[in-house]
């Protein structure tokens, strides 16, 4: 079985005191000539993500994945979980192929939500904010709802502090609040 190694990111921004997440719709596969077109089809919403380049860590393919794809430079505050799962190849060579991707929570910091290239729109048809609160229902695969359901229980209990490394193995949840209260009296 073919194996297939990626990253992605769960970008959080707060708008208007509103916790948001950078999710992307993908460009569908084009229907056949004698295919007439569907009827309303709901956009698939997903996190971005991809293939890891010969020799690049995890972390690094995660956020270069994420600028490409949503267009906004994003910052590692911990990595969230691997996910695994099989699937089968609908172009190509038809093959079943395991594939291992690991997210990471990220925290915005700059950059215009779906400035990307045109050689980007070939896989992306838009990337958009979406309130967090609103995520979950509105993306199409479940593993991902999950990753995106452990990045809000991440926020809730340790906010974006960049020295929590992870929600199973970070710091106890009153060594976060005294993280967070430390960062909130500094100018």
């Amino acid at each position: 079985m073919t194996r297939e190694i990626s990253a992605g990111g769960v970008v959080l921004r707060e708008i208007a005191g509103v916790w948001h997440v950078a999710l992307i719709e993908p460009q569908k596969e084009a229907l056949p000539p004698a295919t007439p077109p569907p009827k309303r089809v709901p956009a698939v919403l997903c996190l971005p993500k991809g293939l890891l380049d010969k020799g690049e860590k995890s972390e690094a393919a995660a956020l270069r994945e994420v600028f490409e794809e949503t267009g906004v430079v994003a910052e590692k505050v911990a990595k969230l979980v691997d996910l695994k799962y099989v699937y089968v190849r609908s172009w190509g060579d038809g093959a079943r192929v395991f594939k291992i991707v690991s997210f990471y929570l990220m925290r915005y910091l700059s950059g215009e939500i779906d400035d990307v290239t045109d050689a980007m729109r070939v896989e992306v048809k838009r990337a958009l904010w979406v309130p967090l609160a609103d995520a979950a229902k509105l993306m199409a695969y479940s593993g991902e709802r999950g990753v995106v359901l452990q990045a809000k229980q991440h926020l809730e209990a340790y906010g974006l502090n960049s020295n929590v490394e992870s929600l199973p193995g970070g710091p106890s949840k009153t060594k976060a609040k005294k993280l967070n209260s430390r960062r909130r009296k500094s100018p």
